[in-house]
């Protein structure tokens, strides 16, 4: 008997070719998934980003279209005459900390005051074309635009505050401090108690500007202290207002058209309002990867940020020159620059305000930006009778 063997063949795997052919496989489809996870994450962060930067140039924006709608709102028609003359100095246009100056110091514009050239002169609305660089900056331009930004001031009466339901009186021969009470008939509804009304949260603070009022004509001080019942307005303040040795256009003007050798209290009542001067201008941060913001000074308060990453802020008015024909349009254009032109902030019927904001993407490699353009009809700047 003849005894064969047999060659049992086993199952025994894949080979290692078929293995990796199988790890190729997988690793382009584990690469792929990673891939697609990626682009939705650098979706939605582009989208989160986009809309945040929508969102500050929004906000942006509708602040100064509030602010700048006001301009001009409880300030004498036409403009108020500041300090100068013999004994005057400069003043500084721009509101400022009084250890920084926020904004390139500026004097205010030439205006018309009785008739005759003032060289301080007090718009509701003055524009600063190219003036709107932090001061003091790393940077001459924002270096995401190479471009200067502008910078406007919006000066208005704040009417939410009840300033002028007190009655005010000159409380010092200088007329550096001013006495309030209440009325011997109070308002309906009546005024806050005074201890509640100079000293509380939202009352009158140094650093606030204060339109004087009464028979003799207006001016403007900023406030350097309070008490529960005075407030006072010295020398040396950051905004120059309170130029007590000035000719005319201060505070002791209105003390000049009482009766000779009489007391500065026999002036007559004084009416105030707060006054608020708001300018909107760029700080570039000198740190590393920070983004300009856009800032808002109020008065001689410091300046707070609006809104972060505004890489461009660009103001032009439409203004008309005055002059009025029966059955002619009014001579109207569109400017950066009124005083070059041959306006006034007086010709002003239309701010037209540009802002540019950037996100960073990619973890800071890529940018997106967006611009947002708006305009606002200003009020109590001047008045036009189209319709002759």
């Amino acid at each position: 008997m003849i005894m064969k063997s047999q060659r049992i063949r086993n199952s025994l795997g894949f080979s290692l070719i078929e293995l990796l052919i199988a790890m190729a496989l997988g690793l382009i489809l584990l690469a792929s998934a990673t891939q697609l996870f990626k682009n939705g994450m650098d979706a939605s962060r582009l989208v989160s980003q986009r809309t945040e930067m929508q969102d500050n140039v929004r906000a942006a924006t509708n602040m100064m279209v509030k602010d700048l709608s006001l301009a001009g709102s409880g300030i004498p028609p036409g403009g108020l005459n500041l300090p100068q003359g013999a004994g005057s100095i400069g003043l500084s246009l721009y509101g400022r900390d009084p250890v920084k100056t926020w904004v390139t110091p500026n004097t205010y514009p030439t205006g018309i005051f009785g008739g005759a050239a003032v060289t301080n002169f007090m718009y509701g609305l003055i524009p600063g074309p190219l003036k709107g660089m932090e001061n003091g900056s790393a940077f001459t331009k924002i270096p995401a635009t190479n471009q200067f930004p502008d910078a406007v001031t919006s000066i208005y009466a704040d009417y939410t505050f009840p300033l002028n339901q007190y009655v005010g009186s000159f409380a010092s021969e200088t007329g550096t401090v001013i006495n309030f009470a209440l009325p011997a008939v109070l308002p309906a509804p009546p005024a806050p108690a005074l201890s509640a009304f100079i000293n509380g949260p939202s009352g009158i603070q140094v650093g606030d500007l204060v339109l004087i009022q009464n028979g003799f004509g207006s001016a403007m001080g900023e406030v350097t202290n309070t008490s529960a019942t005075t407030l006072t307005f010295v020398a040396g303040d950051p905004l120059q207002m309170n130029q007590t040795g000035a000719a005319t256009g201060n505070i002791q003007a209105l003390c000049q058209g009482k009766t000779p050798g009489a007391p500065c209290s026999s002036a007559g009542v004084i009416t105030a309002y707060r006054v608020y001067a708001v300018t909107y201008f760029i700080e570039v941060p000198n740190v590393a990867g920070q983004l300009p913001k856009l800032m808002r000074q109020v008065d001689a308060h410091p300046a707070q940020p609006v809104a972060d990453d505004i890489i461009g802020l660009k103001f032009t008015y439409d203004v008309c020159d005055g002059t009025i024909t029966p059955g002619v349009s009014p001579n109207c254009a569109g400017v950066s620059d009124l005083f070059a032109g041959g306006f006034t902030p007086n010709n002003v019927h239309k701010v037209n305000v540009t802002v540019m904001g950037q996100s960073i993407l990619s973890y800071g490699n890529h940018a997106q930006n967006m611009q947002m353009t708006a305009s606002v009809h200003t009020r109590d700047l001047t008045f036009k009778d189209r319709y002759k």
